[in-house]
């Protein structure tokens, strides 16, 4: 007789005696039910493993959620290819052109694949070379291939999780794999997957490692996180002692490896693969298109900020000389910058938001009423006014304040503009259909960001430089020294 020794496991044929028995005996046994309560309890009698027997169907229900279809995702790419050849137009020689077309032309071969792209990832020793072992068969069969990524989550501090999400984005479907409750790090990058429309199967690997009871709390934990899209395996489950009795009482024991349990995860995968290959493909090969038109356009966006820095500092200096001749008060100043429409048809021009005067003097009087309703004019000058008393020339020339001030908040314009057209789609004439309320978060953002006092103290200096000549500068400082 071969008896095998191993841990209690859900099976269907105990569940319904072992649950009457539980609620039997439910007042002798609080004790050690303790943490997990009577649901808990429940579940490992067989009400968790007829929970476990429905199929997650929630990733099919994902992409049948997901509107795209060939036409859809050739607009994508000509959308993606708009961008790099307006890249092309403003700098025929970039040096990343060759190399983004080539993806481009990739992306139209990527229509037709039949492949399926799987990728395997999660932490450290979470079983996802073993569980790719495991699956050797469904990927010869179905056309799949299995790619293992690095760990997540080592705290290398060299953005290791970014390039591993990377690679993730490109494959058509994704195994995430944990061997217990979610940390905060894993939901986290499950809730990012799923906002990039990564088609996905949360994995609880490694179940035979906990008790039944442990592992049916964490099952059921996971699944109401995950709204149900997870599947439990074991694909190296542990070794059981098998002992033989033999008929002269002599007894043989030895350790035996059980199969991988993998066929839930194996059928629903069939399933997916089956029913959605197409689909599969397509979505992922829309997703490209998404990243490849995001780094063309990052591309641009440098180019034409690079073009646009020098306007802005053109006009800044121009609002500052203005001011700085001709002081008005703290609440008017930025009337003195807004009157400079000129360096939004500037700006507009190299971002392809054409517009004419009239326009253009509207947008800056729009933003200069924004930047008073938002409080930021009087932030901005009293800021500069603190910088300048620290360093000394602060009331020497009556236009100082005024003159910097004006500056300061023609550059924020300036780059406020900048951010808000780098927002808007490339080669889109849209010029006249100004999104207050973008504006209105761009213009905040800018500020802050500019708000830095170490930002604040050289930005003074530079202006204090070109508004008082060098010599009135040193003058002033001695009278000061010495008055002090």
């Amino acid at each position: 007789m071969v008896v095998k020794l191993q841990r209690p496991i859900l099976v269907g044929g105990l569940g319904l005696s072992l649950s009457l028995w539980m609620l039997d005996s439910w007042h002798d046994s609080i004790v050690q039910v303790g943490e997990f309560g009577l649901l808990s309890a429940l579940a490992v009698g067989g009400g968790l493993w007829l929970f476990q027997q429905n199929r997650p169907k929630d990733s099919l229900k994902q992409l049948d959620d997901m509107l795209v279809d060939r036409a859809t995702v050739e607009n994508a790419i000509a959308k993606t290819e708009t961008v790099i050849n307006q890249l092309a137009q403003e700098s025929e020689n970039h040096p990343v052109l060759q190399t983004l077309r080539e993806q481009i032309a990739q992306l139209l071969l990527e229509l037709d694949r039949q492949e399926i792209k799987v990728a395997v990832t999660g932490g450290k020793s979470v079983g996802k070379s073993t569980l790719i072992q495991a699956l050797k068969q469904i990927e010869t069969q179905n056309l799949v291939s299995l790619e293992e990524t690095t760990p997540l989550f080592r705290e290398t501090g060299d953005n290791s999780d970014a390039a591993v999400l990377a690679e993730v984005a490109k494959s058509d479907f994704v195994l995430f794999l944990t061997n217990g409750d979610l940390t905060d790090s894993e939901f986290q990058t499950l809730q990012l997957l799923k906002a990039a429309n990564q088609p996905t199967i949360l994995v609880f690997n490694k179940q035979d490692q906990y008790l039944a009871d442990e592992s049916a709390s964490i099952l059921l934990s996971l699944k109401q996180r995950m709204q149900g899209n997870v599947v439990a395996t074991a694909a190296s489950p542990i070794a059981i002692k098998v002992r033989k009795h033999e008929a002269d009482g002599a007894v043989q024991e030895w350790m035996e490896q059980p199969t991988a349990d993998i066929q839930q995860l194996t059928q629903h995968l069939g399933e997916v693969f089956a029913q959605q290959r197409q689909r599969l493909v397509w979505v992922t090969t829309m997703r490209k298109a998404g990243l490849l038109k995001a780094e063309a356009k990052n591309w641009l966006n440098g180019i034409r900020r690079d073009r646009a820095t020098p306007i802005i500092e053109q006009y800044q200096w121009i609002a500052a000389a203005a001011a700085f001749a001709n002081p008005v008060p703290a609440l008017d100043i930025l009337a003195t910058a807004a009157i400079n429409a000129q360096m939004v048809m500037d700006l507009g021009n190299i971002y392809q938001q054409k517009f004419s005067l009239e326009q253009a003097q509207t947008v800056a009087g729009r933003m200069g009423s924004l930047m008073l309703k938002l409080g930021l004019v009087e932030l901005s000058t009293k800021a500069i006014s603190t910088v300048l008393k620290s360093n000394v020339v602060t009331f020497v020339a009556g236009g100082v304040v005024q003159g910097v001030s004006a500056a300061y908040l023609t550059r924020v314009a300036g780059l406020s503009l900048i951010e808000y057209f780098q927002q808007q789609e490339i080669a889109i004439d849209s010029g006249t259909g100004l999104n207050l309320e973008n504006l209105r978060q761009t213009l905040q953002k800018v500020f802050q960001q500019n708000q830095q006092i170490g930002f604040l103290q050289g930005f003074v200096k530079q202006s204090v430089k070109r508004l008082l000549p060098e010599v009135q500068q040193v003058e002033v400082v001695g009278i000061q020294k010495a008055v002090g």
